[in-house]
């Protein structure tokens, strides 16, 4: 059976976001076009940074994923580490805040950019 690879950014028990890979088993569809079981969501969003976006430190509150349409865009983790994902490219964002924790900007989240000379235009679908 073939399998999807999940990119996850998530909350590890430290506190600290990071990523790791996961295989989705595609078990349904035909031999040509193989199928993962149906995912639930909330809706999806569109949303477009210009050239020189970055944000700061911050947390998933709903869990999504994030499929990047046009541009470049580069997550980084409190450790120093980024990863840069291209168009096509794909990653469920769950790095939420732990229970009963303040946030904390040292320890917590996650940062995004925009990267090279196009827009970064993202879609966010809800996890359900």
């Amino acid at each position: 059976m073939a399998s999807f690879t999940r990119v996850v950014l998530f909350t590890d028990t430290d506190g600290r976001a990071r990523f790791r890979e996961e295989a989705v088993d595609l078990p349904e569809g035909t031999p040509s076009s193989q199928l993962s079981a149906l995912f639930p969501s909330d809706g999806f969003q569109l949303r477009h940074s210009p050239v020189g976006f970055r944000s700061s430190f911050h947390c998933t509150v709903t869990p999504q994923w994030v499929v990047i349409l046009q541009g470049q865009m580069e997550i980084g983790l409190q450790d120093g580490s980024s990863r840069v994902f291209r168009p096509g490219d794909h990653f469920y964002s769950d790095d939420r805040l732990p229970d009963g924790a303040s946030f904390d900007a040292a320890v917590h989240g996650h940062w995004s950019r925009q990267l090279g000379d196009a827009p970064l235009v993202t879609m966010f679908v809800r996890g359900g």
